[in-house]
């Protein structure tokens, strides 16, 4: 049965993080993603191990994980667009696509003939999606970026981290490359966008996506608070500025998460612990109430959390309808019952043997379901087979052109 997007073909010319999780998600999709890459070296994240993929003999592989978590589903093409004749091959192939993902810096392309206004004469219909660190515009345009460079400037470890009055407290990234994969996830909803758009104009655009842009709209309702409020939002730790009690509480052996979000979970949540006084008192029976007395609120309940073990607190606050949860390490994560049944750990194969462990995208369709079927392509391991069929190169054609170092 047909993907949602088993029509398109995109032309990726992304690497690290951002851009080839944006075009992994159209891969998903069902689009045929063809993966440019500078040759003898591709995508730097290939080599950003260990740990690496393993042969077919299970020994280290040449490709790293981080390399497989962002590339499955497409085909890898090597070609150097430096030169003239690699030039003309993207352009050929940009023809013959739908879509045009890239991330280098501001007007490099442009500078080899490739920018957005080269390639739309020749396929009006394309839709280009450009991923930077600034964006297109702006006196920052041409700056380069890291994800944790974004986390810093876009707010997100303002609010991130302990309270500075507690031990380790301070500004704190998060534990994954967020705005690399925020900005990889709104760059394929606005790519789809695009493509909706064209099936009624007939028309391609170009697309600005910009890291610094994507992290401030993922942090947009702390933002949005102290836009209405002209109040600088405070680091909480694993508390919340909204919602108590809604952190991490200590219990007799462990640790565990307790979301209590609205008043009558509250109440709920006071059954369940044994004081369902507390629901009642007006200093905490309603949200405004514990947000404001936090301070009297919350130590009473960490007393409280500290005299039963974490599995019998688990097992009284679901039952209760209070959400919860353990603190999961990832082994503990995958032998979760629920997480086995929905099937998100997928193993794919390899083209050189063996397979890859992968995270199955969470999107599930009941009209035209994903599947994964191949893992990530080795370098330059479609090149001829790509340029062969889409381009009619010939078997001297793709000889000289190897020989020179274009691909």
């Amino acid at each position: 049965m047909s993907k949602p997007l088993s029509h398109i073909r995109v032309l990726d010319l992304t690497r690290v993080l951002a851009g080839p999780w944006c075009t992994q998600n159209l891969a998903d999709l069902g689009a045929e993603v063809i993966k440019v890459e500078r040759p003898g070296s591709g995508d730097e994240t290939r080599g950003w191990g260990p740990p690496w993929l393993p042969d077919a003999a299970g020994d280290d592989g040449d490709d790293s994980g981080y390399y497989a978590s962002t590339n499955r589903g497409k085909k890898s093409i090597t070609v150097d667009l430096a030169t003239e004749d690699g030039q003309a091959i993207i352009r050929r192939l940009a023809a013959e696509s739908d879509v045009l993902v890239e991330n280098y810096k501001v007007g490099t392309l442009a500078r080899y003939g490739l920018g957005y206004e080269d390639l739309r004469e020749a396929n009006p219909k394309l839709i280009y999606c450009s991923i930077t660190g600034f964006g297109q515009t702006g006196p920052y345009r041409h700056r380069p970026g890291y994800d944790f460079v974004f986390q810093g400037m876009g707010g997100l470890m303002s609010i991130t981290g302990e309270r500075d009055d507690l031990p380790g407290g301070g500004p704190q990234k998060v534990g994954i490359a967020v705005a690399d994969i925020t900005t990889g996830m709104y760059s394929s909803l606005a790519i789809t966008a695009a493509l909706a758009w064209r099936e009624r104009s007939g028309q391609g655009q170009h697309i600005d996506m910009a890291l610094l842009d994507c992290i401030l709209a993922f942090g947009s309702n702390q933002a949005v608070n102290y836009l209405v409020s002209g109040k600088l939002p405070r680091r909480y730790g694993n508390a919340h500025p909204n919602a108590v009690p809604y952190q991490v509480f200590d219990s007799q052996d462990g640790q565990l998460v307790v979301a209590v979000g609205n008043d009558g979970q509250f109440a709920a949540y006071c059954d369940a612990i044994g004081r369902p006084e507390l629901a009642s008192d007006d200093r905490f029976a309603k949200v405004t109430g514990r947000l404001v007395n936090r301070d009297v609120l919350l130590p009473m309940l960490m007393e409280i959390m500290r005299a039963d073990t974490t599995a019998a607190w688990l097992e009284r606050l679901e039952a209760a309808g209070v959400p919860c949860g353990p603190i999961n390490d990832f082994s503990q994560t995958f032998a979760d019952p629920q997480v086995r049944e929905r099937g998100i750990r997928v193993d794919l194969p390899l083209s050189g043997g063996g397979t890859c462990p992968a995270i199955a995208s969470p999107m599930r369709f009941s009209a035209s379901p994903l599947d994964h079927r191949v893992g990530p392509p080795v370098l330059g391991e479609h090149t001829e087979a790509v340029l062969g069929e889409y381009l009619g190169m010939d078997a001297s054609e793709l000889g000289r052109l190897r020989t020179a170092g274009v691909i």
